[in-house]
């Protein structure tokens, strides 16, 4: 591994349809130090029917009788919504993402000038979708929650056959259960999906706390997603599955200092900080009493303590048996 991990901060529509909202969000990414705050982009008349049902964790999450159809219709961001963002984003040094959610809000991001495509996992099985998000992005991020391996590869060889490079695909394993229990996270399958399909991979994460999106980075993971909001007491779907500013920071923090930990030669060789150690923590072949010159080296007169700046200890059995040339006062190192 030897690229920096990309950090998606996941808003995604805990704006709650408010502004101000969206761009304190902005404002927590940023000081956060992640490199995409990634919105949500639909037209809800286009995403779902009138009569489709909230998903449980939508009900547990949000406390009113809105149909799924109410409760997304109220969360849209309009297309100049979308401009002020990525103009504060700018501001705030931080990049804009949004994921799409129908082929008019996919055009929309193109015309706007997104060039990276996070395909969310429930548009994994929907053709149409991916076919035109092969014509008109190039670079891909594809979530793979509630899929099997078989649909990973599906949803993949749809976009190598539109064209898509395999180099400008990654694949994020994920969970699509908000929160995610613990047992079912199986982070490992990211592994598999990179053995099988034989392409860079992250990780999407609806666990609550930070440890699987580290544990991640450290298997492998090159992208990492993580939805975050102000506070997790707030009405809506997906608050309760998020992260909370300092959070995200720790999360962020804990990231990069794992990308530190594992960037390095992987050579088992001493590192140069430790270096100066050595001398102070390991020992030498030391005299443990008086021995007077002519005297035969013995397990009765040596011993082995620090510093290890004498003769190593690896040479033992080499010293025993042979015959002191000085005087050695006790715990004076041995010469050979």
């Amino acid at each position: 591994m030897n690229k920096k991990v990309i950090i998606i901060a996941e808003a995604g529509v805990n704006h709650n349809g408010n502004m101000d909202t969206a761009k304190q969000l902005i404002d927590v990414a940023a000081e956060a130090g992640v490199d995409y705050v990634k919105f949500q982009t639909f037209k809800t008349a286009k995403l779902v029917t009138k009569s489709a049902e909230r998903a449980e964790y939508q009900n547990t999450n949000t406390k009113n009788s809105d149909s799924q159809y109410e409760m997304l219709k109220k969360l849209e961001l309009s297309e100049t919504d979308h401009l002020e963002l990525i103009a504060y984003c700018q501001t705030k040094n931080v990049k804009f993402l949004s994921t799409g959610f129908d082929l008019d809000s996919l055009q929309f991001l193109a015309n706007i000038g997104i060039t990276l495509a996070k395909i969310p996992s429930g548009e994994i099985t929907n053709l149409p979708y991916l076919e035109k998000m092969a014509e008109l992005y190039s670079e891909f991020i594809l979530s793979t929650g509630m899929a099997n391996i078989q649909e990973v590869k599906d949803a993949y060889q749809v976009l190598i056959d539109a064209g898509v490079k395999p180099s400008n695909i990654t694949i994020l394993h994920c969970n699509t259960e908000y929160p995610t229990p613990m047992e079912d996270v199986n982070l490992k399958a990211m592994l598999h999906i990179e053995r099988e399909l034989d392409t860079t991979i992250g990780y999407s994460d609806h666990t609550l706390g930070i440890e699987v999106p580290i544990a991640a980075v450290a298997l492998g993971a090159t992208v990492i997603e993580k939805h975050f909001t102000l506070d997790r007491e707030l009405p809506g779907p997906d608050h309760r599955a998020s992260l909370e500013p300092t959070e995200l920071k720790a999360m962020v923090l804990a990231i990069r200092n794992i990308e530190k930990a594992i960037n390095g030669s992987g050579i088992k060789e001493p590192s140069p900080s430790e270096m100066k150690n050595r001398p102070i923590a390991r020992k030498s072949i030391v005299a443990s009493k008086l021995i007077k010159k002519g005297t035969i080296f013995s397990e009765e007169n040596l011993t082995i303590k620090r510093p290890g700046t004498g003769i190593n200890p690896m040479k033992w059995k080499m010293i025993l048996g042979e015959t002191a040339t000085q005087d050695y006062g006790e715990d004076q190192q041995i010469e050979i």
